[in-house]
């Protein structure tokens, strides 16, 4: 005999609430010290609504890890559409990690779990990995590699591309030291539109240093 439907179904905003309870304890407590019973009273829902919603805790701990990750294939086609100049390029590869600070305190969270999983892992770092992390690189890798004129990617190439992602992991990384020693740089207005194009100039300079390092190398 099917079981009776649940009388009373999950109220409208409340998957909404639990993944916002879910980053907010995942993010303080990791994924195994966390139960479903904290995660409805903080979300203000039944137990059963995570159940209803993500299939389980773990359904929830994915949907909380993966989706503010956005859409990787819009982040590279940002970074590969034909005819891109070497700022366009850069622009939006850093685009990707500005449009999250917007988003203030949950962007932090994110980040804090993101570290969390790293050093408790439940096996979605490695997915995140693969499927958010190594397709942007690459796609880099592969644009720097036909401005610069290089056959194969190499050490140095690779290098150039983990140091530009580094401009941009620090804003999150560092954002408490950030916030301490210049605070404007985090609250102005306008601080991300400059910080963009902080990155741009920064970015620029380094692609622009390792063409003339590899054309000195050349050089008789």
């Amino acid at each position: 005999m099917p079981a009776s439907p649940d009388p009373s179904p999950p109220a409208d905003g409340a998957r909404a609430r639990l993944l916002n309870a879910g980053l907010q304890l995942f993010a303080q407590q990791g994924f195994s010290k966390t139960s479903t019973r904290e995660l409805a009273e903080l979300a203000q829902v039944n137990v059963a609504a995570i159940s209803y919603y993500f299939g389980d805790k773990a359904g929830l701990y994915r949907a909380v890890f993966t989706e503010p990750m956005g859409d990787v294939d819009g982040d590279v086609a940002l970074i590969t559409a034909p005819g891109l100049s070497l700022d366009e390029v850069l622009h939006g590869f850093f685009q990707g990690f500005l449009q999250p600070l917007a988003d203030g305190e949950s962007t932090r969270l994110c980040v804090k779990l993101h570290f969390r999983e790293m050093l408790e892992p439940t096996g979605l770092w490695e997915e995140h990995f693969s499927h958010g992390i190594r397709p942007v690189h690459d796609a880099l890798l592969q644009v720097l590699q036909r401005h610069l004129g290089v056959a194969e990617p190499d050490h140095e190439l690779q290098g150039l591309v983990v140091c530009l992602a580094a401009l941009g992991v620090h804003l999150y990384v560092g954002h408490d030291v950030t916030e301490q020693l210049a605070p404007d740089l985090i609250h102005h207005p306008q601080a991300l539109a400059r910080w963009s194009e902080r990155l741009v100039r920064l970015g620029r300079a380094m692609v622009e240093a390792e063409r003339s390092r590899r054309a000195a190398e050349r050089a008789p």
